[in-house]
């Protein structure tokens, strides 16, 4: 397990993250300077805005590497590895899993690093610095610091909040903070950013203050839960500012959602209309820790990839594939159908799929990608989204472990849905015609008929409620690591309901078969008989919250104390 002194992450890097010139991404590329130390550095709008730029990937790279998707996506149901990770497929994550801790060690990275960033643009940028680049530098900090601590509480609960990582060097008392201390913490934080954000991007792929009101909408949904009082109490005030702020982005950040949805993981799709945040990331041949490496651990074969492959035995669980519209149920044991939900395709590839712009190498030669059956009782709907292809299918720009593909943090399609539940909120459930629209422009997207306020076939009402705004969530982000996070937000408020949801999934091995080959119309999913096993969890108040890392725990015993207000 690769560790990291507690004090050492918490340091951070003194000096501002440069990389090498050649990156795609221009604000990301090296500046015109050997070397630079803090005192002589920040003294142009270019050395500052140089400064944050490795705010948008390296410090991120050990939570997206495979932390992401394991915690975000195998903690939550959506998705299984049958031979890896198990720890998180199972839900009984250690203080000693290496995704735990590599997560962990990311998000305090993020915060050490934008801490000193701030503290050297404050005391180091000279008057060559227009006072626009500087506040928005320094806003692009705040907004990273809050992100990871909005993934520090929601993982790990109370935790210590660090606004100075120098100060901390020679603190002994240092100690964890508590929840609700924490979420107004980053709420704050997250306000004055997009205050100080520009509403156009400085340059391609750099934050703005939509970014920042799209987490806001996030932010105060989920801090509606946190500070509730009990399944239908739901703090009202903080449900209006999640609404407000995903109405201010919808109505005025000139976002739309792509028309197709498959598009948003074909290469390239950076940065496109639909974003508001993606991490960074870039093909660096030679270097490591600015490139996206997570596509290695899903692609499901060596036949697709570029030295690398090892997502074989990754694939949608047996409860996430009976969510699709179509894949009806027969007893416990089988599904079958089609579904015309275009989300399936686009998230997980199941036999006979056709993907024209992946090229797969055969014993024959190469052809376009038709994702494999493989007969026999176990097989996997394997892992689609993020997913790219060849090196000669990116014009070049891939090779193994390093994929210049981004990672989405928010798209326009959440807002949407965050809308329809703000206006849902303690309501067992809502007609409200702003929040069907809403939620429709996200489902019919997908390729299905529109949601309608009563059955068509038997005249009967069918409201939006949590359930089916949950459920669209579920099938709208599966693979983008935001399931975990659903539940969480709502054990917040309604614990129960959360692990029921958990509890009743079933994680085990099944089996795929088209009716035909390649082009099936239909697919029958069997579970394998012979696996009865590991197909639950248990999911509990024991065992919901991620531990803190041991090795932490070891370094900084003070985080075992009772967590105390932060002011």
């Amino acid at each position: 397990m690769k560790k990291i002194s507690y004090k050492m992450y918490l340091i951070g890097l003194v000096a501002p993250i440069i990389f090498l010139s050649g990156c795609k991404k221009d604000f990301l590329e090296k500046p015109p300077t050997d070397r630079i130390t803090d005192a002589s550095f920040y003294k142009t709008d270019e050395q500052v805005l140089a400064g944050t730029a490795g705010l948008y990937n390296k410090v991120w790279f050990d939570y997206n590497d495979k932390a992401s998707y394991n915690i975000g996506d195998f903690r939550s149901g959506t998705t299984f590895s049958a031979y890896n990770d198990r720890g998180n497929v199972l839900f009984n994550t250690t203080a000693e899993n290496g995704e735990n801790n590599a997560s962990y060690r990311s998000f305090y990275q993020v915060v050490a690093q934008s801490n000193l960033t701030i503290i050297n643009i404050n005391n180091n940028a000279g008057e060559g610095v227009s006072p626009t680049v500087k506040k928005m530098a320094i806003a692009e900090a705040r907004f990273m610091r809050a992100l990871a601590y909005r993934y520090l509480v929601m993982n790990w609960g109370e935790v210590p909040v660090i606004t100075n990582n120098l100060e901390v060097l020679t603190d002994t008392s240092l100690v964890r903070n508590t929840v609700p201390s924490i979420w107004r913490f980053i709420t704050r934080e997250m306000r004055a950013a997009a205050e100080d954000l520009p509403a156009t991007a400085a340059q391609p792929g750099r934050l703005t203050k939509w970014s920042a009101e799209g987490m806001l909408a996030r932010f105060y949904l989920a801090r509606a839960g946190v500070e509730s009082t009990g399944p239908t109490g739901r703090n009202q005030t903080f449900l209006d500012s999640a609404k407000y702020y995903a109405q201010d982005v919808i109505a005025n950040s000139g976002l739309q959602l792509l028309a197709k949805y498959e598009d948003l993981f074909k290469y390239p799709y950076d940065n496109n209309k639909e974003s508001l945040f993606e991490l960074q990331w870039v093909y660096q041949p030679g270097q490591y820790g600015a490139q996206n490496s997570t596509p290695a651990y899903l692609n499901f074969s060596p036949d697709i990839a570029n030295g690398d492959g090892w997502g074989g035995d990754k694939g949608a669980t047996w409860w996430m594939l009976s969510q699709y519209e179509g894949m009806q149920a027969s007893g416990d044991t089988m599904i079958k159908g089609r579904t015309l939900d275009q989300r399936l395709k686009a998230t997980y590839m199941l036999p006979g799929a056709s993907y024209p712009e992946i090229t797969q190498a055969m014993p024959t030669g190469k052809q376009k990608l038709i994702f494999p059956y493989v007969a026999g009782d176990v097989n996997f709907a394997s892992i689609k989204k993020y997913v790219i292809g060849k090196a000669e299918d990116v014009g070049g720009q891939a090779a193994q472990q390093n994929y210049p593909n981004d990672t989405y943090m928010q798209r326009l399609a959440e807002l949407y849905l965050i809308y329809a539940e703000a206006v849902l909120g303690n309501n067992a459930s809502t007609t409200d015609a702003t929040a069907l629209e809403y939620f429709n422009k996200v489902h019919t997207r997908a390729g299905l008929a529109a949601y309608t306020l009563t059955n068509p076939a038997t005249g009967a009402a069918t409201p939006l409620t949590f359930d089916v705004i949950f459920k669209e969530r579920v099938l709208e982000f599966a693979m983008e690591g935001m399931a975990w996070y659903d539940l969480v937000r709502l054990h917040y408020y309604n614990p129960q309901k959360a692990y029921a949801i958990l509890n009743s999934q079933d994680r085990g091995f099944y089996n795929i078969t088209p009716d035909v080959f390649p082009n099936p119309t239909q697919w029958t999913i069997k579970k394998t008989t012979w696996a009865t096993t590991d197909r639950k969890v248990n999911a509990n108040a024991g065992n919901f919250r991620l531990p803190i890392p041991s090795a932490e725990i070891t370094q900084a015993p003070n985080l075992t104390r009772p967590a105390v207000e932060y002011p």
